[in-house]
């Protein structure tokens, strides 16, 4: 897919939906009214409710928040030790025909005969890109090319994963989901390889697995000056340096604090120091 066909269907916020359980429904329901256009979720019920996100959903259909056309949708095939006993496919099934499950269950919860985004919930080894990856990797391909997905993407990876990949596959990703934690320098060498070959980074945690930047005394000048909060700080720098960012927050307020970083640009002085911090 060209790059200015990605922009058009690309939100500049996704609403992430693990651990949400009973909540989720109405929590995307809400996520929706506040003005997010973007959901992330996955097939892998030990984390996150996807029927919930269905749920939640249809309810935002029927008052007519939104229509499905407004919405880019994202969900994720996780391998079987990343489930619990709840599969979303037969765990007996070829790896080929699992993603196929997966998928066909995906649409089923979510209400829509496709997603925009149809992620690999990180490799099967932390070693590196295996075979099983690569069979997942085609499978997934096949869900592209049927329409029942428009894009692709991994998560959860290493240089080394995208190296090899990169070196199996002629197509790469349309996306990279990682947590991304400002002590490693915001995931600095992986972003530099999306960049080159025009991938989108998605960074999550971005809150949670940074409190320390929270509380640093530039972050916070920074929001004090600008009378927004630390967290709005954090999500204007993501984006400054070309980071799809997801926020997981369960309060509204919170919800239209984080959208309303969309239209906040940081100085090019204030992006250096932040991504400097502690890289």
């Amino acid at each position: 897919m060209k790059s200015t066909e990605l922009s058009e269907i690309r939100p500049d916020f996704l609403y992430g939906t693990a651990w949400k359980e009973e909540r989720t429904p109405a929590l995307v329901e809400l996520a929706l009214r506040v003005g997010f256009r973007g959901i992330d979720t996955a097939n892998q019920r030990r984390h996150y409710f996807e029927a919930g996100v269905g749920e939640g959903l249809a309810a935002a259909y029927r008052v007519g928040v939104v229509t499905r056309a407004d919405l880019f949708l994202q969900t994720k095939f996780t391998y079987r030790p990343g489930q619990d006993h709840r599969l979303p496919y037969d765990p007996e099934a070829k790896l080929s025909e699992q993603v196929a499950q997966s998928m066909a269950s995906s649409l089923e919860n979510l209400g829509t005969d496709h997603v925009d985004s149809y992620v690999l919930h990180g490799p099967s080894s932390g070693q590196g890109w295996t075979d099983a990856d690569a069979e997942v990797w085609e499978a997934m391909k096949k869900e592209r090319d049927a329409g029942r997905t428009r894009l692709l993407g991994v998560s959860n990876v290493s240089l080394r994963h995208l190296e090899q990949m990169a070196a199996v596959h002629s197509e790469a990703p349309a996306f990279v989901q990682n947590r991304c934690y400002a002590r490693f320098g915001w995931d600095r060498e992986i972003r530099r390889f999306c960049r080159e070959r025009k991938i989108v980074y998605q960074g999550f945690s971005l809150l949670t697995a940074n409190i320390e930047v929270l509380r640093h005394p530039v972050v916070a000048g920074l929001a004090a000056r600008a009378k927004c909060t630390p967290a709005q700080i954090v999500f204007a720098f993501a984006r400054a340096i070309g980071m799809l960012p997801l926020t997981g927050t369960s309060a509204a307020e919170h919800m239209k604090q984080d959208l309303a970083s969309s239209a906040m640009e940081l100085p090019g002085d204030a992006v250096q120091a932040i991504e400097t911090l502690a890289g």
